[in-house]
């Protein structure tokens, strides 16, 4: 397969397929991106495009929301994750220094 396409931030997927791909409705995937848990590409006409990387991040909202947090929590938690990814990263860094 074409590395370009393999690439997960790579913005190919239209709204209507990450709708099929998901399950979340397009009304809800707007909704995500009015709230900032997820900012999809824009073509130059506008046209919402979807990499790998935000169908996971889509997914992963999706299972925080049934489990009863609000958009809000979802924020936070997602944030949170975010920040120890960072310090993961960080920790690896050091560590290779080290050695």
């Amino acid at each position: 397969m074409n590395d370009e396409v393999d690439q997960s931030d790579r913005a190919l997927f239209s709204i209507s397929v990450v709708t099929e791909l998901t399950g979340v409705s397009q009304q809800a995937l707007r909704g995500y991106e009015d709230r900032g848990l997820v900012t999809p590409h824009r073509t130059d006409g506008g046209t919402r495009r979807y990499s790998r990387d935000d169908i996971d991040r889509i997914n992963e909202i999706a299972k925080l929301l049934e489990t009863g947090l609000n958009h809000e929590g979802v924020h936070q938690v997602m944030k949170l994750q975010a920040e120890a990814d960072g310090l993961r990263q960080e920790l690896r860094e050091a560590t290779d220094e080290q050695s």
